[in-house]
């Protein structure tokens, strides 16, 4: 596909029969290992893996590609595309990519922070939970949905409640493992709140499990991340009796 001239596919993109043998670069060694790496949920990078042309494209450059190779998904499973209740999905999907599900990508919608003096000298751990945590899991994109659980303890500056809840959406809106997710939340709010006293538990559902594989609806991952004073056994303990969690 081409956007003003410029043909637009991924670099590393690989071509196989339809047969269902591979090109002959041994790409059922590579499925395998995918797989297995899915399976284990894991990832070995603390920032999200973005290409370095990753905003060369606009989002409306972008929804046009993806519309176009959505398109072809649903072609290759054999759906008709003229159907009223079908025809326009590959333009949903790439909407929901760019501008909903995934906006958490672009540096451009990370959420101005706004911090205040500590008039109330409030020297206690200052707790948030129950903050709603929907994400998608980058190893199948399939959605994760949760909630997520913050403390801190003021260094001299205060931030807006709200603010807690929109760190933890514009991570959260992006491809994720949740491991990462929870150590990127504690990193920015040191950054914001110019403290090491931050706690954070996720927990979540994954449809990577309920839906696919072993197929398990009833399980949840917890993560948790502590820095400063909460590394104290303590205080994490009064954090997690807040949140109504034991140690």
């Amino acid at each position: 596909m081409k956007i003003n001239g410029t043909l637009l596919q991924a670099d590393n993109m690989k071509v196989f029969n339809l047969n269902g043998k591979t090109n002959g670069n041994g790409h059922h060694a590579a499925w395998e290992e995918a797989e297995l790496i899915g399976d284990d949920h894991g990832s070995a990078n603390l920032n999200t893996p973005l290409r370095e042309d990753a905003f060369r494209m606009s989002e409306e450059e972008k929804m046009l590609v993806i519309e176009e190779h959505f398109e072809q998904i649903m072609n290759t499973l054999g759906l008709d595309l003229t159907d009223d209740s079908l025809k326009g999905t590959p333009h949903r999907v790439a909407k929901m990519f760019v501008q909903e599900i995934f906006h958490g990508l672009n540096p451009e919608n990370k959420p101005r922070m706004s911090v205040f003096d500590n008039k109330f000298r409030y020297g206690q751990m200052l707790v948030e939970k129950n903050i709603k945590v929907q994400s998608t899991c980058e190893h199948h994109f399939l959605p994760i949905f949760g909630k997520a659980h913050i403390a801190y303890i003021s260094s001299g500056t205060v931030i807006g409640l709200s603010k807690l809840n929109r760190i933890v959406d514009y991570y959260s809106r992006r491809p994720q493992v949740q491991e990462r997710l929870t150590v990127q939340i504690v990193d920015e709010l040191k950054k914001v709140l110019k403290t090491e006293d931050v706690a954070l538990v996720i927990e979540a559902h994954h449809m990577c499990v309920a839906s696919r594989g072993i197929q398990d609806d009833g399980s949840t991952t917890v993560t948790a991340e502590y820095s400063g004073a909460f590394k104290n056994e303590k205080t994490k303990e009064e954090f997690l009796t807040y949140i109504g969690m034991k140690l």
